[in-house]
């Protein structure tokens, strides 16, 4: 998945997101004789290999979904303008995203509850915290 940079002043997105799993001591115990053997170059190596390998086996599922349910995949980046001209339109967006979505630091809450009529995000959602208050019953 391709990253790109998360807003016009140049920042870019973080290409990961931590997360915490708890493992049975066998199961963790394993990891580290695969690690101590050298196959791995450490446990987060091992959990990563671990992950892209289930989400390989079901990539074909993925893309029909994506395709069934019109997701984008990857990053999608809301901006102030696409807002702007959604409003003027008079239409509301149904923005379904399977990886980041960056909604512009200079989106207002107001203009966010106006356009946005379902937000559903199966990934990362950045953006400023009063827009999130003001779409909180829209996000799935």
């Amino acid at each position: 998945m391709a990253r790109t940079p998360a807003s016009a002043q140049g920042a870019r997105a973080p290409d990961s997101e931590k997360i915490t799993i708890n493992l049975g001591f066998v199961d963790l115990g394993q990891i580290e004789l695969l690690v101590r053997e050298g196959f791995y170059s450490n446990r987060s190596d091992f959990i990563r290999t671990a992950i892209r390998n289930q989400i390989e086996r079901h990539a074909e599922t993925v893309r029909e979904i994506v395709i069934r349910k019109s997701v984008d995949l990857g990053l999608r980046q809301i901006t102030r303008d696409e807002l702007t001209t959604a409003q003027a339109a008079g239409q509301m967006l149904d923005i379904r995203v399977l990886g980041l979505v960056v909604i512009a630091p200079d989106v207002t809450a107001a203009l966010a509850r106006d356009t946005i009529s379902a937000l559903s995000v199966l990934g990362t959602l950045q953006a400023p915290d009063a827009v999130k208050a003001a779409l909180a019953d829209r996000i799935t």
